[in-house]
């Protein structure tokens, strides 16, 4: 049985395998697998515990998190070896629930990361705009993001993999 609930300091070494394990990923589908940081490294530069934190727990074992601030997910990563069990998609529906208020949520994919992209895509986001810069938390290496937003009517956003 699946639960989300707030984080507790005790899934700390769960989650961080989680985040290492799913960004060495997203990072290789990006061709930026030297900008890879660990958790602890992340979590302190990218601020993660700014945000209210959510954890997935299958049979109460974390196996994924979200965490969401303003108007943004900035942050949601599942275990990979769980992967296509719907967790993701119940944690993007539970931080759009702790969001109701914002309005349009925004989340930020990297460019070439096309599964995580039309993920979000059937969730409900639309393309937005691509930004450049350089990665948050690690900033000598140089990146392009895909902004999708909620509440943009298909014809104004696109679902463009390009």
């Amino acid at each position: 049985m699946m639960e989300i609930r707030e984080y507790r300091s005790r899934d700390w070494p769960r989650i961080e395998a989680i985040h290492d394990a799913a960004r060495r990923l997203e990072l290789s589908l990006a061709g930026l697998e030297e900008a890879f940081l660990p958790l602890k490294v992340a979590a302190q530069r990218e601020g993660l515990f700014n945000n209210a934190l959510f954890v997935a727990c299958l049979d109460k074992t974390p196996v994924g998190f979200a965490a969401c601030t303003g108007d943004e997910i900035a942050w949601l990563y599942v275990d990979p070896a769980v992967h296509r069990r719907g967790i993701g998609r119940q944690l993007v529906l539970f931080a759009l629930e702790h969001l109701s208020g914002a309005g349009e949520v925004s989340v930020e994919v990297l460019s070439g990361n096309v599964p995580a992209r039309r993920f979000y895509e059937a969730c409900g986001f639309r393309f937005y705009e691509r930004l450049y810069g350089v990665m948050p938390g690690n900033e000598r290496f140089r990146v392009a993001v895909d902004v999708l937003k909620t509440g943009i009517p298909a014809e104004k956003g696109g679902s463009r993999h390009d």
